[in-house]
């Protein structure tokens, strides 16, 4: 049970719904595995196109769903006539995204009126066990009467 009230009792639908309207994270290959009120986890299979030079998840892909967890968690807890925007992210790679997948975790740590803050754990698995490969602090805005559409 999360401990965050929404003002939206469909903001599980919306989410899943704005998600598949991203074509970048279409093109990634990324997938929305889990929507709870204050909550949003991602997750992403290993491709060599995803990867730096040693092989690795690249870290702006890390930065991505990091950044895509925050803000779908922070979409959960909007009024159904607002949008959310990523005003910004802290993100701190502490170990190499070395690994079959990828998970990342979004949490509401503060919602408000304008301004949601979230907590992101984006976790690699490799041969079955999770690594905590990045932790990221992100900021949203809260865009009343903004449409999730495009423009």
């Amino acid at each position: 049970m999360s401990r965050y009230a929404t003002p939206n009792p469909d903001f599980a639908a919306r989410v899943r719904d704005s998600f598949g309207r991203q074509p970048f994270m279409k093109m990634l290959g990324a997938e929305l595995i889990e929507v709870r009120a204050g909550h949003c986890d991602i997750a992403l299979d290993y491709r060599a196109a995803l990867s730096q030079q040693h092989g690795y998840f690249h870290g702006g892909i890390i930065g991505t769903l990091a950044d895509n967890a925050g803000g779908y968690a922070a979409f959960t807890v909007a009024p159904a006539d607002a949008s959310i925007l990523t005003v910004e992210y802290k993100l701190n790679i502490v170990a190499p995204g070395d690994g079959e997948r990828l998970i990342a975790r979004g949490q509401v740590v503060k919602p408000g009126r304008t301004l949601v803050v979230c907590r992101v754990e984006v976790f690699v698995v490799k041969s079955g066990q999770e690594k905590l490969c990045a932790i990221a602090l992100a900021t949203l805005m809260l865009m009343a009467g903004k449409s999730d559409g495009p423009a």
